[in-house]
């Protein structure tokens, strides 16, 4: 699909500001999409919207196509009449640049319990809606909601340590389990359908603001997720249900032990056979959330990196040929031409960027990795119009944290290649962002706490380490008229 110029800011919903501890679906995201607005972008680019676990990341969720329910907002549920402000007094003290996952996870969920018992007490008018959404989500909602409430039973374990028939999903054990859980059942339904009409509301509005959405499919799922225990013959398990081999990356310029993902690898040929229908299906459904999908480790789907299931790290993987052109195809042919941005990052051979090309595909560049050297493929002068810049994303430092730690021979090339120097990382930070909005690329991208000029400690996540990350929240008072004007000029100077 052929992209018009333009640009936007990458900022996950999480990050909003707002008085519960986490930024949501409420009023601040509306107030975002206004100043968004204001600065000219036409892009908000997100990541994965699903309902996280254990150590809290968005690419690591309990379901492909579920909502995170605790980006749920309190405000429009007090709205419809299911919770009042007297609810809401228990609430702790949040640190309103930091999410508090912990605090969170042991408050929220009773809040919207209760709201669902509301609901259940006196539905009014929602309970056609709510019943309507569940008969259109049924092919995913079902067996999501079952998950999710035989994971609540059995102390939140994951599937793997349940009783036997329920990891098999023998008939009559799940027959019993909907009798014996339906009002979970119902509570989690419920929740999901808050999530998809505050999400849908809040994207009318964006569009309606002249602003499109970026979302992301991550190519892989958590072993611990509805869509494995549903879907066990689609993965690589062994007979107890483990996965038999991972998903990760060789060692690279984040790790020297290469990222060990482990989440459990595709059977591509069992896909293939039925026509990619779950892929399909994933698709479509992300595509009736955001306008743009960025496909992340676009280049698992030329070849991934092979972990056996109980390897301590990512070294001893093996290249294996993933499903190729054949897949994209599938999509072309069920689906059309769609707005994909390949995330073709990593070590990327030729028949990635063959894959990439043949279906026409934009690129990313990442500025912070171009300052090696002249035939650095991340520096603009090779660039193409068919690619997305960004300064960084949400798995690098910040720009200015970065520039205050790389080596003086990066440092140096930056300084011969921009003739410049630079005594203040906050100068160098925004003067990259202009590079970026300069160049040819048809989209161009930074992080919100690049345009705030912050350092490392807004970082949002450190590949390869557990806790400590997604928790970053951007302050109330940031979004300020200035800020928003020096974005507009850019825009404006290069036509953005």
């Amino acid at each position: 699909m052929k992209f018009e110029r333009s640009s936007g800011i990458l900022l996950h919903p999480t990050s909003l500001p707002g008085p519960y501890g986490i930024g949501d679906l409420g009023p601040a995201a509306y107030r975002w999409i206004d100043w968004l607005a204001g600065t000219g972008c036409k892009l908000w680019q997100i990541l994965p919207l699903g309902p996280t676990g254990y150590g809290d990341s968005p690419y690591q969720c309990f379901s492909a196509f579920a909502g995170n329910p605790y980006l749920v907002s309190f405000d429009f549920i007090v709205q419809e009449g299911w919770l009042t402000q007297d609810d809401l007094v228990t609430m702790p003290t949040w640190d309103p640049q930091k999410v508090d996952f912990g605090r969170l996870f042991q408050w929220k969920p009773a809040l919207l319990e209760k709201a669902y018992r509301h609901f259940v007490a006196h539905p009014g008018p929602a309970r056609a809606r709510f019943e309507s959404f569940c008969a259109e989500n049924a092919f995913w909602l079902e067996d999501y909601a079952l998950f999710m409430a035989l994971k609540e039973a059995h102390g939140g374990g994951s599937w793997d340590t349940w009783p036997e028939e329920l990891r098999r999903r023998q008939p009559d054990a799940l027959s019993r389990a909907r009798r014996e859980l339906s009002e979970v059942i119902g509570r989690v339904s419920f929740v999901q359908f808050l999530f998809f009409e505050q999400w849908q509301a809040l994207r009318q509005y964006t569009h309606q603001r002249g602003i499109k959405i970026i979302g992301d499919i991550p190519i892989f799922v958590a072993y611990d997720s509805a869509d494995v225990w549903a879907h066990p013959e689609l993965f690589y398990l062994d007979e107890r249900g483990k996965p038999s081999v991972v998903a990760g990356v060789p060692p690279d310029y984040f790790s020297p032990t290469g990222q060990l993902w482990g989440n459990p690898l595709y059977r591509w040929d069992v896909h293939k056979s039925d026509g990619y229908t779950w892929w399909l299906d994933r698709i479509r459904f992300t595509l009736q959330a955001v306008d743009i999908v960025r496909i992340d480790h676009f280049r698992g789907f030329a070849g991934y990196w092979e972990i056996p299931g109980e390897a301590e790290n990512a070294i001893h993987g093996r290249w294996v040929p993933g499903p190729g052109a054949d897949f994209f195809q599938a999509v072309q042919e069920r689906l059309g031409d769609l707005p994909i941005i390949a995330e073709d990052l990593g070590e990327i051979t030729p028949d990635v960027i063959a894959l990439r090309d043949q279906f026409h595909l934009p690129g990313m560049k990442i500025l912070q990795f171009a300052f090696s050297g002249p035939e650095n493929p991340f520096l603009p002068h090779h660039f193409v119009p068919n690619s997305v810049v960004y300064t960084g994303t949400h798995d690098n430092d910040t720009t200015r944290g970065w520039f205050e730690t790389i080596g003086t021979a990066e440092r140096e090339f930056a300084s011969r290649y921009f003739q410049r120097d630079w005594a203040d990382s906050r100068e160098f930070t925004w003067h990259l962002i202009r590079t970026a909005w300069a160049s040819v690329a048809v989209f161009a991208l930074a992080p919100m706490q690049d345009f705030l000029t912050l350092g490392s400690e807004a970082r949002f996540n450190y590949p390869s380490r557990l806790g400590g990350n997604w928790a970053w929240r951007m302050l109330d008072n940031a979004l300020t008229p200035e800020l928003q004007a020096r974005i507009r000029e850019l825009n404006w100077l290069y036509s953005r």
